[in-house]
């Protein structure tokens, strides 16, 4: 696929991910890597094996009330996300692009209450807007280039039910110039467009990591009037 194989698995993800935006497909890329991974998970950059650390954080600070709730995930990847929400009582369904990554979710947790399927977040199930009342997005958006970043936005804002709750982790960065990617940072103009969808924002929390704190993250809730 490459005239040089990449030296690292930052360079690879960025090799991919330039050739899938050359094709007009920004999100094709997610499956070539999980395919490629070859069940090793050590070579898929976001696989964690466990709760993302920010939703965990958000579970133990802000318990959510799960019994009787519906929740998606958007780009559940390997699953731990998901299954975390389940355990909270929530009724669970975890999506991705990639076949690859649902195979490796249904491998991993064979007797899950999560509904594990493939789909595409800009051809989604028309069932599925305004159907859940929280909606979980870590990450994805920020691994889409910025020509799409106002699509993607609205249809997840769109998934979340009137009184329903959206939960956002991402890297932001400061300014509305155009970073390097992937990932592209979501800017503040970028994070604003989901309250133009109706939804009001009522926390947020920022991280940093990185060798010298350089790479800022927030995790923002937003509940939908």
């Amino acid at each position: 696929m490459f005239e040089q194989q990449p030296e690292t698995l930052r360079e690879k993800v960025k090799l991919l991910a330039t050739e899938s935006v050359s094709k007009s497909d920004p999100s094709g890329w997610f499956d070539v890597l999980y395919a490629q991974a070859n069940g090793d998970a050590t070579q898929v950059p976001w696989a964690r094996m466990t709760t993302h650390p920010y939703l965990q954080d958000w579970l133990d600070k802000y318990p959510p009330a799960g019994e009787g709730k519906s929740a998606l995930v958007i780009g559940c990847g390997l699953g731990d996300d998901a299954e975390a929400l389940a355990t909270c009582g929530f009724e669970v369904t975890g999506f991705d692009i990639s076949p690859k990554a649902i195979a490796w979710c249904n491998q991993r947790f064979p007797n899950s209450r999560v509904t594990y399927q493939v789909a595409d977040l800009f051809a989604l199930d028309q069932n599925w807007v305004g159907a859940f009342d929280l909606v979980y997005e870590c990450r994805n958006i920020q691994a889409l280039p910025l020509n799409v970043r106002a699509e993607a936005i609205k249809c997840v804002g769109e998934l979340v039910a009137a009184g329903g709750k959206l939960l956002v982790v991402t890297r932001f960065r400061d300014t509305d110039t155009p970073p390097d990617g992937p990932p592209w940072p979501l800017s503040e103009t970028e994070l604003a467009q989901f309250q133009q969808l109706g939804l009001q924002e009522i926390k947020r929390d920022t991280f940093f990591e990185g060798e010298n704190n350089e790479v800022k993250q927030v995790r923002v809730e937003y509940v939908k009037g």
